[in-house]
């Protein structure tokens, strides 16, 4: 099929968990991108008639805009991979490195890149040795500030900025309701900063680097999704030095994890200019008010040019 005709895409949006609502405003606005751009699109959830659908009408293409473990912990994308429909982003063997934040570390820390120091805490394990005796141990490694978080998810549900040890154990419990797994890891204090990259043509290219300053002090969820909370700078503040080495950490990550058409790395950079690796996101958000958008907007270029590459690539490549 030549470049200039339009594909039969559907865009998946929805799903089951907490970033529903989230993931069905990415899943409209990519399908008014594609639309734009002269694809055939069709929005749908991903529920039970999903696969025997796909199998049945074999579109060009998938275009996941899920968040969360439907469509971030590789499952459905190796269901896609199966049935031999392409579909954009990572595989799912890369998706479940990136979506376990303590593996996506290790992996980016073996790589060369700087990870905050932590201790990754099971849920299980939490309660058998007993949340006292633990919250010592915890502190004691860890002095300082903490952050704590659940192994994997995403716009920061179940985080919290830990800067007085009493706060500690509801920090736990916090992080623990979005997932068995948590991480308490050393507060990087700096700017904080998101790389989208976007591989249409075999190379991950980063776009402009998006500055976060939530006027709360702290990117939370209501800070990521309600208008006004928080004040982006795109390009970002920081001087040039700074810029090349967070862009080229974002890269280092986005190829250690084996990524591949779009992902977004969140960074820390500190005072030294160092860029502290935070996550990485299969599946960025892409509604009115999230990171991506914004840095292709301030790329020079649209969403519908970026969106429309990504289907192609994927229809060329094939599942």
């Amino acid at each position: 099929m030549s470049d200039s005709t339009g594909l039969s895409v559907v865009v998946l949006a929805g799903g089951i968990s907490h970033e529903r609502d989230v993931s069905l405003r990415s899943g409209r606005r990519v399908a008014d991108a594609l639309t734009q751009a002269g694809h055939r699109v069709e929005l749908r959830d991903p529920d039970a008639g999903l696969l025997p659908y796909l199998a049945e009408q074999r579109p060009d293409v998938v275009f996941p805009a899920l968040h969360g473990s439907s469509g971030e912990d590789g499952t459905l994308l190796e269901l896609l991979a199966a049935l031999g429909v392409p579909a954009v982003g990572s595989d799912g063997a890369a998706a479940r490195r990136a979506w376990s934040k303590p593996v996506a570390s290790s992996i980016v820390a073996a790589a060369g890149g700087s990870v905050p120091e932590s201790i990754v805490l099971s849920h299980e394990s939490f309660r058998e040795l007993g949340a006292p005796s633990v919250l010592r141990v915890i502190r004691e490694a860890l002095p300082g500030d903490l952050v704590v978080k659940p192994g994997s998810g995403g716009s920061a549900q179940g985080v919290t900025i830990v800067t007085d040890s009493a706060d500690l154990p509801r920090a736990m419990v916090d992080a623990f309701t979005y997932s068995d797994v948590a991480v308490v890891e050393r507060r990087i204090v700096g700017r904080e900063v998101a790389i989208g990259i976007v591989e249409t043509d075999g190379a991950p290219r980063a776009l402009t680097v998006v500055e976060i300053v939530p006027s709360a002090g702290v990117y939370s969820f209501q800070a990521r999704y309600n208008a006004g909370e928080t004040t982006f700078f795109a390009p970002c503040r920081l001087d040039e030095e700074a810029v090349e080495r967070a862009t080229a950490a974002a890269l280092a990550a986005h190829r250690a994890l084996g990524l591949r058409d779009l992902s977004r790395v969140d960074l820390i950079v500190d005072d030294d200019g160092t860029p502290w690796f935070l996550e990485a996101n299969v599946l960025p958000g892409l509604t009115e008010t999230s990171l991506v958008p914004l840095a292709i907007e301030a790329s020079d270029t649209d969403a519908s040019a970026v969106y429309d590459a990504l289907v192609r690539t994927a229809a060329r490549r094939g599942a």
